[in-house]
């Protein structure tokens, strides 16, 4: 069995070119994307419908309800089954999405020791204070506005009484797929922004507004996952902050935004990878199923 991981930006073509490829490779494709992951959550993740996955098994899909928390271990946890699955029925696996920190995550392993499960009460500018005091080397690395982060290491610091820097040194991470070969997809800056704009377009004609009408009603605007890009600002067009070519202008600014992070992400944290326009990394990574 073969296994790689395809990254690249929001709408730099991820999702097509790994269908092609798993049918030419007889594999079998795990989502490495922090919103396919929920079930109903549809046109606003930009997931393969059914029809485009066909007979190809996907795993990391529609796997919980948005109301149900996902993390990076039970992202962990799905890699494994998935891998599991690939072995037992002779495919080969294409990890594919944009969620970089999931995996830098598989690729590093993660620490042990720490319940993920118990909340500590926090406020978040205080516990970023309170740990930059603490752990400046460690805090740097961190967003002032990362609520995600600060609360993990937050935790850390509550449940084990070290800082994060003392905790990671005496908990050495071991690696999940330390071989894995990485492929990324680049774009020209324009040329991505031109794809964003036009996939922003195709959202919003596809029912994106009448979507999230459908989610905020079910599921109120509280799980994590209601503050991702193209909800919030939907939210703010049915709020009436926001015209519709405001609401499509702003999803568009935002994933841009979303797309240059990721970008430097992969740049500062996947150094050994293969890196190439779509049509050429295309033919990188038949070449290397093929050897």
């Amino acid at each position: 069995m073969r296994e790689i991981a395809l990254i690249g930006t929001t709408a730099s073509g991820k999702t097509a070119l790994s269908l092609e490829l798993a049918s030419k490779t007889n594999s079998i494709i795990l989502s490495l994307d922090s919103l396919c992951v929920y079930k109903e959550i549809d046109i606003v993740s930009a997931k393969p419908t059914l029809e485009e996955r066909g007979d190809i098994i996907h795993f990391g899909i529609d796997e919980v309800y948005p109301n149900i928390e996902f993390d990076v271990i039970k992202f962990i946890e799905l890699y494994k089954k998935a891998k599991d699955f690939a072995i037992q029925n002779d495919k080969n696996l294409i990890i594919v999405g944009g969620t970089g920190f999931y995996l830098k995550a598989l690729i590093d392993g993660l620490s042990l020791g720490i319940d993920s499960n118990i909340k500590v009460d926090f406020i978040p500018n205080d516990a970023y204070d309170l740990l930059y005091s603490l752990d400046k080397e460690y805090m740097q690395k961190i967003e002032k506005n990362d609520k995600y982060r600060i609360e993990k290491a937050y935790t850390i610091y509550k449940q084990s009484g070290l800082t994060p820097s003392e905790y990671f040194e005496k908990n050495q991470k071991t690696p999940i797929a330390k071989d894995l070969k990485i492929f990324e997809i680049v774009w020209e800056k324009e040329e991505l922004k031109n794809r964003i704009a036009l996939r922003t377009n195709m959202m919003i004609k596809s029912g994106l507004i009448d979507e999230i009408i459908y989610l905020e009603k079910k599921y109120t605007r509280a799980p994590n996952c209601m503050s991702s890009i193209g909800i919030v600002e939907t939210f703010e067009y049915l709020d009436g902050k926001l015209t519709k070519a405001q609401l499509e202008e702003k999803i568009a600014l935002n994933t841009a935004k979303l797309a240059k992070r990721q970008n430097t992400f992969n740049k500062s944290q996947f150094t050994d990878k293969t890196t190439n326009i779509i049509k050429d990394l295309n033919l990188d990574i038949l070449k290397y199923f093929s050897v």
